[in-house]
């Protein structure tokens, strides 16, 4: 057991966020924190970590337990980071220790090599505990690592306050990763990471040596790396075992299990609470009124199941069917900018769009996905040809919702769309996406990033598009409105084409891509699943052929040395007397540190310490045996020099 919490409780502003939670973090564990956003997830890591106290009634509550040998790491977003270091010299400073002890050794060696043997017991401690922890190889681990969080050689060199926001999260990723404590705690690890580093970082902590303890929207990577999911639901925290698939399986059936088992309970007490009824005042039946009503009060009462994540009711529908020819595109280049500062981010690209198509554009921040979006809609201008079939309607969700007005309430937002709906429908139709109470009265500019998507998924329900544009629309939402989004996208029989980085939505609904990437495109006329396939065969035929390149030039190297090292047979005849003289040395060498091993014990047997004069010799005799050995280490090193 690395950690625990018993009977954890948390109120804020009277209401209760956490109600009696528990968990035990054992070594190896692989924990997934799920919940809608507020339920308490940030602060139940707060409370483990320690920046947060529980709220304790009696002595049994607020209880955590961190074992002795446990050290936490927990990833704060653009944290911990020195941001007047490089990047090389921030990653260094986690191996500080070791560099301290590495410096220290080349110390006591220079103190050895002038005759000073007083801290060669010192050097023997230091050497162990170097190698014990890997120190010689730190730099390449740190290389690593920031190769594997998308760095390249060059940014080694950069200053840390030079890099933007998603770059430092990276970098504090990097730092932990590097810090390698046996309980590390994630929240959103895969926030600002591309698929390429999303897929290194699921590998590397599948066969991370610790317990794992992750926050995360990405259902994807919940189920690639975890053992277990957690729920935090009105308070409670339930655990299941298994990825993020086998939780909602393990859920959706406990739901039923239960909702039967309550309607089953509430058949018989309303079975027993109409005979009491009815035969309670009958001086024949009193008696057995009396049991039934014990009877009543004995049973320990079911909850109905319940689920503040209740899904939105969320469905795209159109009246008017497309062509089977939805869109082509010609020749047409993405650019931003304008004047002397346009720039082309792709020169060529070309496609067609045929009704029903679910086509997924994917790449790196930056790379021109959402302005792509806007050049197909003609919103930018641009090359070549893009040209619609007639009887199209688009629905368009814009990233971040930027196309409504900040200074409208949600009511109005909708009103002036749509000026023919009364208050009534506009309340129902906000229900449908979970958007009620008073947030409906508040501006837009406002309400949370998920509620402002909520509202744009109301207004595209109203216009009945045949085709849907949309760009990162789970951004912002909690699992249960991800889900939502993704049925909804499912059932709907338009053409959709869609900007994302959501995996697990790529999965279920692209059955083209369109990637963009290092000044081109690719088009991939299959599903993501498959793309990901491909990505990861293609990346172990990378790592082979630089492994392969790597061996062939230390052999060339090994060859180079052969020829410069064995030019005569002389020096050849020399060098092998060198390496004999080096193996005797060694072989002595275990030989004397075996009779010292044997004095040591002697030493402590009482024939020997009671005897001084005894113990004086043996005393003796182990101090020459170590002053010989000193002497042929330091041939030892003349000899391999």
């Amino acid at each position: 057991m690395l950690a625990s919490l018993t009977n954890i409780n948390k109120f804020y502003n009277g209401n209760q966020v956490l109600n009696n939670v528990s968990l035990t973090i054992d070594e190896n564990d692989r924990i997934g924190l799920v919940g809608v956003n507020g339920c308490g997830k940030s602060t139940l890591l707060k409370i483990l970590t320690g920046s947060v106290d529980p709220d304790r009634f009696t002595e049994r509550d607020g209880v955590i337990s961190i074992a002795s040998k446990t050290t936490i790491g927990y990833l704060e977003q653009m944290g911990g980071l020195n941001s007047e270091n490089t990047v090389i010299e921030e990653m260094r400073s986690v191996f500080e220790p070791v560099h301290r002890a590495i410096d220290r050794l080349r110390e006591i060696e220079v103190e050895i090599s002038m005759g000073d043997n007083s801290s060669a017991d010192e050097y023997q401690q230091l050497s162990s505990w170097i190698e014990a922890n890997d120190g010689y190889n730190t730099d390449v681990k740190i290389r690593m690592v920031l190769n594997g969080m998308g760095f390249t050689e060059k940014e080694l060199e950069r200053t840390v306050s030079g890099f933007s926001g998603g770059e430092k999260t990276r970098l504090s990723i990097s730092r932990l990763l590097l810090e390698e404590p046996n309980l590390l705690i994630l929240d959103e690890p895969t926030n600002h990471l591309d698929f390429k580093t999303i897929m290194w970082l699921e590998d590397y902590l599948r066969s991370y040596r610790g317990a794992v303890l992750v926050v995360s929207h990405d259902r994807y990577f919940l189920d690639r790396i975890c053992t277990s999911i957690c729920e935090i639901e009105r308070g409670v925290l339930r655990r299941y075992r298994g990825s993020y698939s086998a939780y909602v399986r393990q859920r959706e059936e406990n739901d039923a299990r239960q909702e039967k088992e309550y309607e089953m309970q509430q058949k018989q007490i309303a079975k027993l609470e109409d005979y009491v009824a009815k035969n309670l005042v009958r001086a024949s039946t009193t008696k057995m009124a009396q049991s039934k009503r014990k009877q009543l009060e004995k049973i320990e009462r079911i909850e109905k199941p319940f689920h503040e994540t209740k899904t939105a009711k969320i469905r795209f529908t159109y009246p008017i069917e497309p062509p089977i020819d939805v869109l082509k595109v010609k020749g047409a280049d993405i650019s931003v900018g304008d004047g002397a500062a346009r720039k082309t981010l792709v020169e060529d690209i070309s496609f067609d769009v045929r009704r029903g198509d679910k086509i997924g554009i994917i790449g790196d921040n930056g790379i021109g996905k959402s302005t792509l979006l806007k050049i197909i809609q003609e919103l930018l201008p641009h090359k070549g040809i893009v040209r619609w079939n007639s009887n199209i309607k688009i629905s368009y969700f814009e990233q971040e919702s930027a196309n409504l007005n900040k200074a409208l309430t949600v009511m109005e937002e909708l009103h002036s769309r749509y000026p023919s709906m009364s208050d009534l429908e506009v309340r129902s139709l906000l229900a449908q996406v979970r958007l009620v109470g008073e947030n409906v009265f508040k501006e837009t500019g406002v309400i949370s990033g998920g509620e402002r998507a909520k509202l744009c998924f109301a207004i595209m329900m109203q216009e009945h598009g045949n085709v849907l544009i949309l760009d990162e629309p789970t951004n912002h939402l909690d699992l249960s409105s991800k889900e939502a989004i993704e049925e909804a996208l499912a059932e709907y029989t338009g053409t959709v084409i869609f900007v994302s980085h959501d995996r697990y939505l790529l999965s279920k609904i692209a059955d083209r891509l369109i990637e963009l990437k290092d000044g081109s495109f690719r088009l991939h006329e299959y599903g993501f699943d498959r793309y990901l396939d491909i990505l990861r065969d293609e990346q172990a035929a990378e790592k082979r052929a630089a492994e392969a390149e790597k061996m062939a030039k230390a052999a060339e190297a090994a060859k180079d040395k052969s020829v410069k090292t064995y030019r005569t047979k002389q020096q050849r005849a020399a060098d092998a007397a060198r390496k004999n003289e080096m193996k005797r040395l060694e072989n002595e060498i275990d030989e004397l540190q075996t009779r010292i091993d044997a004095l040591t014990e002697e030493i402590a047997s009482e024939e020997v310490y009671s005897d001084y004069e005894l113990m004086n010799q043996k005393c003796a005799e182990i101090e020459q045996l170590k002053n010989k050995i000193d002497e042929n280490f330091d041939l030892l090193v003349e000899l391999d020099t």
